[in-house]
């Protein structure tokens, strides 16, 4: 009787991959103590999720945007005063496949944010959000790799790498602290905030994870005297991710979602600001697996019969960072005199293309310049530089799947005569790829008695377009080695149309396995 001998694959499927554009819209009214509105000069924002729920069929999303607004007031002094407020969303997404239990990772990022002047007390707030998600299903599937009680059983096996996924696990990590502003600034109102994860790095013992980056928070303020300030600080942001026989060989996918902000004046000190960010850190390890897949098996002798079931799986998986460095300029006409207070830049990926060995990346840096001119007036300018990113010495495009995230490194910006402004970007690119296997595997053997015996000694067989030693053997009830014997062949993987084969009768042998 045949005895398979099986092992284990845990397989990490990804069930969809989404983008969805959503909103986010709401009114502020104006508290009492501050002025009217008279026209609103920059709106930005933090969009963070802190909720997520996979159902059937749909993932629902629950979340905020802290929506930051300058304005200038109606009929006072002050030449710019600040509002800030939260604007909720909650979105119900149609996924097809995706079952309640499964995993979603999400990324949200806001493509653009406005502020509407409705009367002197009240604005209405209209985001656009780019929601990426990812929803995936762990399957732990059995490979048969062997069979053993059977000597003239003919295998035919390939040796396969699969990346298969060792574990998965999460922690909620809080970054919190008093970001010190000047001590001859008197705060009066936050006018902006920006809030950014950097340097992001994970270091491997066994079963465990430390993940190891710094929330970057950049705020622009209002002093009591009308002064403008921006104070940067970093926060670090260190967790723990238990994930049982995770080793350092493995490769691990870490995934950093922001779902709640509070930026607040400190209470207790007129000098400082209160940050707290809830972060959630989720991380997917994988091992590069070997295995010997049978692809097809025949007995000369008995009838065997087997079920094929097909699996869909991860190989070559592997992470890549790299820098892009853009060395631009850009001109900006009537801003001769101005102070520029600050440069809100964000990276967009327009086009991928996957061309040879080739992955270009079609870019632009999106730019919104904060200036202030003597009178101490704000104002707000846009600009694009468009930009490529390139990876080379890829192996092939085929089935290729790629997931790129982009974010600033470090900028500066210097203007210079006749409005010219240097742009110096350093743009960090981490980019995420496997490729997808479809494999054919057997599930299950069963013996269904003797197979007829041949009555003759010897055929002779002419070799058609798309034959193989193989197919050929196993419908002759003869073997791959008989076969190569009988006819001189000794590359078993070359054979030619028209070519004549001498097919022996099988006579018993051990088992045989070919690769």
């Amino acid at each position: 009787m045949i005895e398979a001998q099986r092992e284990n694959l845990n397989i990490n499927k990804v069930i969809a991959e989404r983008k969805e554009i959503i909103l986010a819209e709401g009114d502020m009214i104006v508290p009492d103590s501050k002025p009217d509105i008279l026209n609103t000069i920059g709106t930005s924002g933090i969009a963070s999720i802190y909720k997520k729920e996979v159902q059937s069929e749909k993932v629902r999303l629950d979340g905020t945007v802290n929506a930051y607004i300058m304005y200038m007031p109606d009929g006072a002094d002050d030449t710019v005063r600040g509002l800030n407020t939260s604007v909720d969303f909650s979105e119900s997404l149609n996924v097809p496949n995706c079952q309640e239990g499964m995993n979603v990772i999400s990324d949200v990022k806001i493509k653009s944010i406005e502020a509407k002047v409705i009367n002197g007390r009240k604005i209405g707030i209209k985001a656009t959000l780019e929601v990426n998600l990812k929803i995936y299903s762990n399957d732990n599937v059995e490979i048969i790799n062997d069979v053993q009680n059977e000597d003239d059983v003919q295998i035919l096996k390939e040796d396969l790498k699969l990346n298969s996924l060792v574990g998965t696990g999460s922690t909620k990590i809080y970054a919190k602290d008093n970001i010190q502003i000047d001590n001859m600034d008197n705060l009066a109102e936050i006018l902006q905030a920006q809030v950014c994860l950097v340097d992001k790095d994970i270091k491997i013992s066994y079963n465990k994870i430390l993940t190891k980056a710094e929330a970057e928070i950049k705020i622009m303020y209002l002093t009591e005297d009308n002064r403008i300030n921006i104070v940067t600080y970093k926060i670090p942001v260190v967790g723990f991710i238990d994930i049982p026989d995770v080793s350092e060989e493995n490769i691990c996918d870490v995934n950093y979602e922001i779902r709640n902000i509070i930026i607040k004046p400190n209470s207790q000190d007129e000098h400082s600001i209160y940050v707290e960010i809830e972060i959630e850190v989720t991380c997917c390890a994988y091992e590069e697996k070997q295995i010997n897949l049978i692809q097809d098996m025949y007995s000369p002798t008995q009838k065997l019969n087997f079920e094929k079931k097909q699996i869909t799986t991860m190989t070559s998986k592997q992470n890549i960072s790299g820098v892009k460095q853009i060395r631009e300029k850009i001109n900006m006409n009537d801003i001769d005199g101005f102070n520029l207070l600050d440069v809100e830049t964000i990276p967009v990926i327009i086009n991928e293309n996957k061309i040879n060995t080739k992955i270009m990346y079609e870019a632009e840096l999106n730019m919104k310049f904060i200036f202030e001119n003597s009178r101490k007036q704000i104002n707000v300018k846009d600009a694009k530089i468009p930009f490529e990113y390139t990876i080379e010495n890829l192996q092939n495009r085929e089935s290729l799947n790629t997931n790129c995230d982009m974010g600033i490194k470090s900028q500066d910006f210097i203007i210079q005569d006749g409005g010219d402004i240097s742009c110096n970007v350093d743009v960090q690119a981490d980019i995420s790829m496997y490729r997808t296997a479809n494999l054919n595997m057997i599930d299950s053997i069963v013996e269904d008695g003797e197979r007829e015996e041949q009555d003759y000694s010897l055929v002779i067989y002419v070799v058609k377009k798309g034959d193989t030693l193989w197919n050929i053997a196993k419908e002759f009830g003869s073997t791959v080695d008989g076969i190569a014997r009988t006819n001189g062949i000794e590359d078993k993987n070359k054979i030619y149309p028209g070519q004549k084969l001498y097919i022996p009768k099988f006579e018993r042998i051990s088992e045989k396995v070919y690769e």
